[in-house]
């Protein structure tokens, strides 16, 4: 893990505001060595200064991440979310080496006890009280263009994009789209697990594809510059929505079906179809998601077995990460959630060891430091490591982001 960058200057969320009085106050996790630092990587020392070079030099680009400060006690997490308040891990994202992070916030679960959580005025007020405190600090930087990825790059900013992982919100109001964008949105998903008004997810027994609204909607997001994922969709929608978009599609955060062998893995059909469009996927590390037989406890090894068999099926222009880590107990929320978030066989369909949390992956500082020293130690290129830590991804929104 890096040394704090140069351009934080401790600033935390909402210190402009009066907590208790202002705010409701809760005890949030530490956001630097909550668990222990990663020991299964073994690096020399030049081994270890090439990985702080490559960290500290390219564009890393996180392609999913929730980089939100959780409550130490998982019982409140609720109420947490119903203030809209969440706190953003400034401490640990200037630690965690990233250029640019897409922080998928919390996509209208402030008020998460059913699939209610999307509400439009839900959506709104995550967007509207993430920025209002992201306004007050001057390192991390909202990113909506090309220019402002640079931009990030060039002063040791985070920059940061607004990302929600389904479009329910948008109801049958294709406008809305429109307006996301407005509001500095610049990448969407189709469904989140179950089927909405665009098409299928992953959790349902019958996928029906992309409806003629989600067309629609697919088109719009095309002729406004925003990048589309189908990360959480049904495998008919995913490539219903490669085949209409005239633009590259994401695989955010996922693995390969091939590997672990469960819905919200995708198929090597899929993978093949985004990346013969030019997409890009991007392995996450959500608790318990890309296992993988040779390495049963959730890890990044586990992850890394996924990479491995991505590169190997479209080759490594089209591979990336999208670690989908937090600050906080994901196993716990995960718990706590698990009938919300569609937790169910569709995820974890074959039998599994349980983790307490994804060693080597278990919150976005740790996160490329520990990938990169991976693709360092198994002898990768210095091209090929810039290519899947922010390059390949970079190249998709060069297309996408008029």
């Amino acid at each position: 893990m890096l040394e704090p960058a140069k351009r934080y200057t401790g600033y935390r969320s909402y210190e402009y505001l009066e907590a208790g009085v202002d705010y409701r106050e809760f005890d949030l996790v530490p956001e630097i060595g909550r668990v222990p630092a990663y020991q299964g990587i073994s690096l020399d020392t030049q081994q270890k200064e090439r990985t702080a070079r490559l960290l500290a030099e390219s564009m890393v680009i996180s392609l999913h991440d929730h980089p939100s400060i959780f409550p130490k006690e998982i019982t409140q997490t609720v109420d947490y979310n119903r203030t809209a308040r969440h706190r953003t891990g400034y401490e640990g994202l200037a630690r965690s080496g990233m250029t640019v992070v897409f922080d998928n916030l919390m996509d209208g679960t402030c008020c998460i006890t059913s699939q209610a959580g999307w509400k439009w005025t839900d959506v709104v007020a995550d967007i509207g009280m993430r920025l209002s405190d992201i306004a007050h600090q001057d390192y991390v930087l909202k990113v909506e263009n090309l220019a402002d990825v640079h931009k990030a790059h060039e002063t040791g900013r985070m920059g940061l994009v607004l990302a929600l992982e389904a479009s329910t919100m948008i109801e049958n109001e294709v406008d809305r789209i429109d307006m996301l964008y407005g509001f500095g949105v610049r990448q969407m998903g189709i469904a989140y697990s179950e089927a909405n008004t665009l098409g299928g997810g992953l959790k349902e027994k019958n996928d029906g594809g992309l409806t003629l609204f989600g067309e629609k909607a697919v088109r719009r997001m095309n002729k406004l510059g925003i990048a589309i994922d189908i990360s959480h969709s049904g495998d008919v929608t995913c490539l219903d929505t490669i085949r209409h978009s005239n633009k590259p599609v994401f695989i955010t955060h996922a693995g390969a079906r091939g590997v672990w062998p469960t819905n919200r893995m995708k198929t090597d059909e899929t993978i093949r179809a985004m990346a013969e469009r030019g997409g890009v996927i991007g392995l996450e590390a959500a608790p318990h998601t890309t296992l993988s037989p040779a390495h049963p406890l959730h890890s990044l090894e586990s992850v890394m077995d996924h990479f491995t068999y991505c590169v190997d099926l479209v080759g490594i222009d089209h591979v990336s990460f999208g670690p989908d880590t937090l600050f906080g107990d994901h196993v716990g929320l995960h718990d706590t959630f698990a009938d919300h978030l569609s937790l169910n066989e569709a995820h974890y369909g074959v039998p599994y060891d349980k983790v307490p949390y994804v060693d080597g992956l278990e919150n976005p500082a740790e996160c490329f430091w520990n990938i990169i020293g991976w693709l360092v130690e198994h002898d990768y290129s210095d091209d090929e490591i810039r290519k899947v830590i922010g390059g390949n991804t970079l190249r998709v929104l060069e297309e996408v982001w008029h």
